[in-house]
C-alpha cells in the first residue's frame, strides 16, 4: 500500500517509537502511583517526554505540557476555559469539526468567521482585523488547513491579539512536527496538537500547550494532593485526572526525538516539494482540478470531472493507494474554498514516502479518470481549471 494520508495519521512510524511501546507496557506503570521502580520508570519517562515538547514549542517550564488524548480533547479544554454562554469567538474559514463543534454546543456563542478567500493572507489578515474591531473573548485558528494545506499567518493574528489583550487559541494539528509552532513568540493561552501526526507518535496521544488559568474538562484521581476535592491549582494535574498512557507518552517521547533529529525546516522543505511534485503533475491530467497556491504545507486536494470524489478515492483505495476523500471533518473549510458540494481527494504525504510513490499516484488517477471520461460521465457545466489564488502580501 502506498500511503498518503498522514494528515488523519502518519501511518508509518520510527521503530523507536514501536520498541518504546512495547518496553512501556512491560516496564512502566502509572507516574504518581507509588515508588517502586516501575512507577519511578514511568515518572521519568512523563517528565522527559514533557521537556522535549517544552524544548521543541518553546516553553520554559514543562509543567505547563499537559497530555491529552487528542487534539480534539487539548482544544475542548482550551474552549471550555475561555469561552462561556454569551461569550463571542473569532475563528478562521477553516476550522476543523474540532473546533466548531464545542463553540455550538455551548449556547449563545457569537461566532465570527474571518473567512478569507483560499491562498490569500492578505485578505484574511484584514478579516481578522475587522473582526476584532469589536470586543472579543477568544481567537481560535487552525495553523494550517487540514484539507487545503494552507498555512494561515498565524504569527501576524497571534500579534493582532495580544494588541487587542485577546486570549488566543492555535490549533496545531497539521503544523506540529512540520512547521515552527513558537509558544513564546506566539503569546498564546493554547496550543493544542495531536501526537500522532506530524510527532509521529501513536494514536490517543496529544499535547495542550498552556499559557494561561485553566479550567479542567474531567475531574479525578491525580495521584497528588488527594485530600482535596477540588483539581489542584497547579499544573499539569490540574488537567490530568485519570491513569496516564504510558505506553503511548512513551512512544511519542520518541516521535518527538525524531522530529528533532530530522529538524522541522528539513521535514517542512522536503513535505512541500512532495506538494508541489503532485499538484504540477496533477494538474496536467485532463479532468483533473487542483487546488494549490503560495502559503501552502505538502497537502494538497483536488478532485475530478463526472466522478464523486468519495467514488474516486475508492478507487484509488483499490489500486493500493490511500487518500482521504469527502469532507474531511471540515465543511467550513469547504464552504469558505467553494467545494462543500463536492468535497475533495486529499494527498497528504509524510517524510516516509517518496517521489517514485507520488508518480504512481498521477498514473493512476490518470487511469481512473480516462476510464471515467471514456463512460461519458466527465463533461463539467464549467471548464476544468488548476485553481491557484494570487496573494497580495509579499513573504
Amino acid at each position: 500500500m502506498i500511503y498518503f494520508d498522514a494528515g488523519a495519521t502518519t501511518l508509518q512510524k520510527p521503530d523507536a517509537v514501536r520498541r518504546a511501546m512495547y518496553r512501556a507496557v512491560n516496564t512502566l506503570s502509572s507516574p504518581g502511583r507509588g515508588s517502586y521502580p516501575a512507577t519511578r520508570r514511568a515518572e521519568e519517562t512523563d517528565l522527559r517526554c514533557r521537556m522535549a515538547a517544552a524544548e521543541l514549542f518553546h516553553m520554559d517550564d514543562p509543567a505547563q505540557v499537559v497530555f491529552t488524548s487528542c487534539a480534539t480533547h487539548g482544544l475542548n479544554i482550551a474552549i471550555r476555559t475561555l469561552v462561556k454562554p454569551g461569550s463571542r469567538v473569532v475563528i478562521s474559514g477553516y476550522e476543523h469539526n474540532a473546533v466548531t463543534r464545542p463553540l455550538h454546543a455551548i449556547p449563545n456563542v457569537e461566532i465570527a468567521v474571518a473567512d478569507g478567500p483560499l491562498f490569500d493572507t492578505a485578505a484574511m489578515l484584514e478579516q481578522f482585523r475587522q473582526a476584532l474591531d469589536r470586543p472579543a473573548d477568544a481567537v481560535i485558528c487552525t495553523h494550517v488547513s487540514n484539507v487545503f494545506g494552507y498555512a494561515l499567518p498565524v504569527e501576524e493574528i497571534a500579534a493582532l491579539c495580544r494588541k487587542k489583550g485577546v486570549p488566543f487559541v492555535l490549533d496545531a494539528s497539521q503544523s506540529a512536527g512540520m512547521l515552527p509552532v513558537d509558544m513564546k513568540a506566539l503569546g498564546a493561552s493554547f496550543i493544542a496538537m495531536p501526537g500522532h501526526k506530524g510527532l509521529y507518535g501513536p494514536q490517543g496521544t496529544g499535547l495542550l500547550l498552556c499559557g494561561c488559568e485553566t479550567e479542567p474538562l474531567l475531574r479525578g484521581g491525580t495521584g497528588s494532593q488527594s485530600i482535596l476535592q477540588e483539581m489542584p491549582a497547579e499544573l499539569p494535574d490540574r488537567l490530568e485526572a485519570g491513569t496516564h498512557n504510558m505506553p503511548g507518552i512513551a512512544g511519542l517521547l520518541e516521535g518527538l526525538r525524531f522530529v528533532q533529529r530530522q529538524g522541522v525546516a528539513r521535514i517542512a522543505d522536503y513535505e512541500s516539494e512532495l506538494g508541489r511534485y503532485a499538484a504540477r503533475h496533477l494538474a496536467e491530467l485532463p479532468g483533473v482540478e487542483v487546488f494549490s497556491g503560495p502559503f501552502q504545507t505538502g497537502v494538497v486536494s483536488f478532485r475530478a470531472a463526472g466522478m464523486d470524489c468519495e467514488e474516486l478515492g475508492e478507487a484509488l483505495a483499490a489500486r493500493g493507494i490511500a487518500l482521504r476523500a469527502g469532507l474531511h471533518c471540515a465543511p467550513l473549510a469547504h464552504r469558505t474554498a467553494g467545494t462543500l458540494e463536492t468535497g475533495t481527494v486529499r494527498f497528504s504525504p509524510s517524510v516516509f514516502n517518496r517521489r517514485q510513490e507520488v508518480d504512481e499516484l498521477v498514473r493512476e488517477t490518470a487511469a481512473i479518470v480516462g476510464q471515467t471520461a471514456k463512460s461519458g460521465r466527465g463533461r463539467l457545466s464549467r471548464p476544468v481549471r488548476k485553481v491557484s489564488y494570487k496573494s497580495t502580501c509579499a513573504g
